[in-house]
């Protein structure tokens, strides 16, 4: 082939002979097996960066918990549960998944509610719990607070739930349609669509 042909091109076959059909099966193939190469790659790029940029989660177990919270010096509550699950990552949390029961204590360290429910979820960041299933509270006067699921704010001091809440107390039945917010001690409640039954005393003269 002569370096001042134009037409000079540069093609192996295998026996020499110019094959114009064989030569597009060739090149076909290849860009095929490329396509295919490059696709592989880039999926395997984006597994490389989904598995880089995916929130990593970290769990803490603890079993037999026995809890306090004080504030000022002074116990607040105490909570025990037979599993702890401490959840690292962005919005941190910790998780009670078999049953808990928590103690709150007035400002003279006297107990005056108590809680029982199924699930429970601290949110540290928020001072605030999430209570869910079969939730009860209790106070000393034998008041009793039940709904499905139940807030509460630690800071404010209080219990609340937009859901249907039902209180039980002396000569009173109460039942929240669109829930209610409550004192932790259950001596003021506030319901939201109440209903319900309230037992006046006969006036004596």
């Amino acid at each position: 082939m002569s370096e001042n042909n134009p037409d000079t091109r540069f093609v192996i076959l295998p026996d020499h002979r110019s094959n114009p059909v064989r030569s597009n099966r060739l090149v076909s193939a290849s860009l095929f097996l490329l396509a295919l190469f490059v696709l592989v790659s880039c999926e395997n790029d984006e597994k490389l960066i989904k598995d880089l940029t995916d929130e990593k989660v970290m769990v803490e177990e603890a079993r037999h918990i026995e809890s306090f919270l004080s504030q000022d010096g002074k116990l607040k509550a105490r909570l025990t549960a037979p599993l702890m699950l401490r959840v690292l990552s962005d919005s941190m949390y910790i998780e009670f998944p078999n049953t808990l029961h928590c103690d709150f204590y007035d400002d003279s360290s006297r107990r005056e509610t108590w809680l029982d429910c199924k699930y429970g979820k601290y949110y540290e960041n928020e001072g605030k719990v999430y209570l869910r299933d079969s939730v009860v509270v209790i106070n000393t006067k034998g008041d009793t607070l039940r709904s499905p699921d139940l807030w509460w704010d630690q800071n404010k001091k209080i219990f609340y739930t937009d859901n249907p809440a039902t209180y039980h107390g002396i000569n009173r039945k109460i039942y929240g349609e669109k829930g209610l917010v409550a004192t932790q001690d259950l001596t003021s409640i506030i319901f939201n669509r109440p209903t319900g039954e309230v037992k006046v005393p006969e006036s004596t003269y």
